[in-house]
């Protein structure tokens, strides 16, 4: 019984810290509310999130005020074609002492933070950016021979812009499914346009506070895998994952006819954590289908493809992946 007490305890404690933390991000994040709680699960369950949208979305505010917020130490990189893996993970340098003897000395490049910014991640080559795979997967890096651990927590924030395609590298499947969320940014309504318009206009900046530092975040993380998760929610992800690949026997036939690949199993693993924390966000206890309708979309988007045909006939993943809801869910997409 003392186990069930201090678990309610922890699940009471955390989920006033994540109301402090949504409450202080919305001073400087206007009307966002869904990107900054997706975002937020990605990092609640320890993994590392993609968002993706169109320039001034405040993308990079979201990134700088999270690090803030959960008491992250963070950098930023700007992905560009000429950026080289040496540029993220650091080098060794040749030093001479003062007594004349000479020594390797490793040089920490910015990606030994705890929220690493990537900006604009796929305008770096196929191997700038395959210098990402190993930390964001390990959470360490090898250089010169030796891996090194990356502090912790490690979190990976990358942006993408969805219009300027040309001199980029898309990003190639086996990176995209290190991300636990595709998170995606759209335009703000009027009022919020005019609340963003007069609040970073002005001669100061809203000021805000940490709620977290990395040791309560982590615990939080933990918190988040001991939640219980009901069969018929397992079963769901399940259903829903199973349902999105293509030329298998669960496949729902618009699959078969529209996707050429389909998600693996860090799908499920993604669905199964986030639900945990999309739940612990809104003040609930325990996950329910409504959570894994809300986020199939942020789960699947990026760890699926359309095929050619459906493309020429002007398919989206959006509208698959809403119809795959609809029907495998049994329950309307939302939030």
């Amino acid at each position: 019984m003392s186990g069930t007490d201090d678990l309610m305890g922890e699940i009471d404690e955390t989920g006033k810290r994540l109301v402090a933390a949504r409450e202080m991000i919305a001073r400087r994040i206007v009307g966002q509310a869904d990107v900054v709680e997706q975002t937020l699960t990605a990092i609640l369950c320890g993994g590392h999130a993609l968002l993706v949208g169109a320039p001034g979305l405040a993308k990079t505010r979201l990134v700088e005020t999270l690090g803030t917020v959960l008491g992250l130490g963070a950098n930023r990189i700007q992905f560009t074609p000429d950026l080289m893996p040496a540029d993220i993970l650091g080098a060794e340098v040749l030093e001479t002492g003062a007594d004349g003897t000479r020594e390797f000395r490793f040089i920490d490049g910015p990606i030994f933070c705890q929220l690493l910014m990537a900006d604009e991640i796929n305008r770096a080559s196929p191997r700038t950016q395959s210098a990402l795979l190993q930390a964001m997967q390990e959470k360490e890096v090898s250089v010169a021979g030796q891996r090194r651990g990356l502090p912790e927590p490690f979190h990976v924030l990358a942006t993408q812009n969805p219009i300027e395609q040309e001199g980029t590298y898309p990003l190639p499947e086996a990176q995209l499914d290190r991300f636990l969320l595709q998170v995606d940014l759209s335009y703000p309504s009027r009022d919020n346009e005019r609340e963003i318009v007069l609040s970073t206009t002005g001669v100061s900046d809203t000021e805000i506070e940490s709620v977290f530092d990395a040791q309560s975040l982590m615990a939080a993380q933990q918190l988040i895998r001991r939640l219980p998760v009901g069969e018929a929610v397992v079963e769901r992800i399940l259903d829903l994952v199973r349902a999105a690949r293509p030329d298998t026997e669960e496949a729902h036939p618009l699959v078969n006819s529209s996707v050429s690949w389909g998600p693996g199993p860090r799908a499920a693993q993604a669905l199964m954590l986030a639900v945990r924390a999309r739940a612990l966000i809104q003040g609930r206890l325990v996950p329910d289908t409504g959570d894994v309708a809300a986020l199939a979309h942020p789960v699947l988007v990026h760890r699926m493809a359309l095929g050619f045909a459906a493309r020429a006939e002007g398919r989206t993943l959006g509208d698959l992946i809403e119809t795959l809801v609809g029907d495998v869910l049994k329950t309307e997409a939302a939030a």
